[in-house]
């Protein structure tokens, strides 16, 4: 039996060796980093996330809209390599045979599991083809997807704010519970997970819906927001104006340049219900690590899918290379990794591949873009990188590559106009000085160019 014992401690001590990964992520959450909303918006949830954490407050995304950038991040790999620059690409018909973050983690041995959106959701009422595009059965032994129950759906109060123009801009304040709700529905079903498999290790996606829109919460979360408490941003006069590419394209620009400042405040005062809404979910999956003793086993990272304008430059959406749009919120709590910590770092999603691998002890399959985030989760003023890269598209035979360094931000575009933001004297991105800068802009469009080409 003594025998038996000692034959058993590296088979114990191999299972303890793998720890769980909760990857969180929130749809269309912007970095309230900003002067503008960092004291705006309730999330005592996230607050209370980054007290067992480390915030990454210079953290980009790879491509700033929701397939390209979640497809990017749970590959490793850039947009440039991946070719998936729309919403409109599934991840298999570019890259069929990729090995993916959860789908590397299963491989070897961890149940994997997605609730609500991880890779972007499509196909519509078809179920195989829902299936498809969220990579179940590669990537999850089982994923799911959630919709608004027939009491979330009735509105107490709400207003189509472009009256039709914009079928999305819509905001409202729902009755019901949190469940009937997607996101309620996705806190409840990866709790259940998450107790259900006890001590094997696991890999579970939990991506929830808000605060994209339309924007709507239960209404007790617009009560916290009183009419009159916000107020819309307002561009400066003397703000840099940029091409019709660089933001405020197409219809969306349109509508936007008409809103009122009433509409302005009706649609942030709704994003932050919603914000606050789905903090609120999240508490409900930290609770589960609280109850379940799971802080010590558990890597979470917390990611908002990319960045977000909420008025500035006139602009309400994605999609852009400033700022607003390219940075998001990462929080990384590890298990032997101090909490409370907050560091300035560059860093790029496509770093959370590798640093998942290094905490689990998995060889990397590919050559990734990024690096481990461990020494900078290990020392906050240690950085890993001195550049971080994003990508837009604008049809066929425009794009834009913009780099980010601590100071600087250029966006070069592919007919050569530039953009330099001096983020020392600028941090919100108003006057363009690309012609008083030229060596500066000549250094980084070197670096842009060693960029991998755009994957037709």
């Amino acid at each position: 039996m003594r025998l038996l014992a000692l034959l058993l401690l590296p088979l114990t001590g191999l299972a303890q060796a793998k720890p769980n990964v909760l990857l969180i992520m929130a749809d269309d959450l912007r970095d309230f980093g900003g002067a503008f909303t960092k004291a705006a918006v309730k999330t005592p949830n996230l607050d209370r996330l980054r007290s067992r954490g480390t915030t990454f407050e210079r953290a980009y995304v790879q491509y700033p809209v929701c397939n390209p950038s979640r497809s990017s991040m749970l590959t490793g790999l850039r947009a440039e390599q991946t070719g998936i620059v729309g919403n409109d690409i599934p991840l298999r018909q570019k890259l069929p045979d990729v090995v993916t973050l959860p789908q590397l983690c299963k491989e070897a041995g961890w149940q994997a599991h997605a609730f609500g959106k991880i890779y972007h959701l499509g196909g519509g009422k078809d179920a195989a083809a829902r299936q498809r595009w969220v990579d179940a059965g590669r990537s999850w032994q089982t994923a799911q997807d959630f919709e608004t129950t027939k009491a979330g759906r009735k509105m107490l109060a709400g207003r189509d704010v472009t009256n039709g123009a914009l079928k999305w801009c819509v905001w409202g304040a729902a009755d019901g519970t949190d469940d009937d709700q997607p996101d309620g529905q996705i806190a409840t079903a990866t709790v259940a997970k998450i107790e259900e498999l006890g001590d094997k290790p696991w890999f579970i996606g939990c991506g929830f819906m808000k605060p994209h829109d339309p924007f709507i919460a239960p209404k007790k979360y617009f009560d916290l927001y009183p009419v009159g408490t916000l107020q819309p941003w307002r561009d400066p006069a003397d703000i840099t104006p940029v091409r019709k590419e660089s933001v405020g394209f197409g219809d969306y620009g349109t509508a936007f340049g008409k809103f009122t400042s009433r509409e302005w405040l009706e649609l942030f005062r709704a994003y932050c219900a919603a914000t606050s809404y789905m903090d609120a979910q999240l508490g409900r999956v930290l609770d589960a690590l609280d109850k379940n003793r799971l802080w010590d086993k558990t890597i979470v990272i917390f990611v908002g899918d990319h960045g977000y304008h909420t008025g500035e430059r006139q602009w309400w959406n994605k999609n852009t290379l400033f700022e607003r749009s390219c940075r998001a919120p990462l929080i990384i709590a590890a298990p032997g990794m101090k909490g409370g910590q907050t560091t300035r770092s560059l860093t790029e999603f496509v770093d959370l591949y590798p640093t998942v691998a290094d905490f689990c002890s998995l060889k990397l399959p590919h050559a990734t873009a990024g690096s481990s985030l461990r020494p900078t989760l290990t020392n906050p003023s240690t950085s890993i990188k001195d550049a971080a890269f994003t990508l837009v598209t604008r049809g066929p035979k425009l794009y834009g590559q913009s780099i980010r360094t601590a100071r600087w931000r250029l966006t070069l575009w592919s007919d050569g106009q530039s953009e330099l933001y001096d983020h020392d004297q600028d941090p919100e991105e108003l006057h363009n000085i690309a012609d008083r800068q030229g060596p500066v802009v000549q250094d980084l469009t070197a670096r842009l160019k060693s960029l991998p080409k755009l994957t037709p």
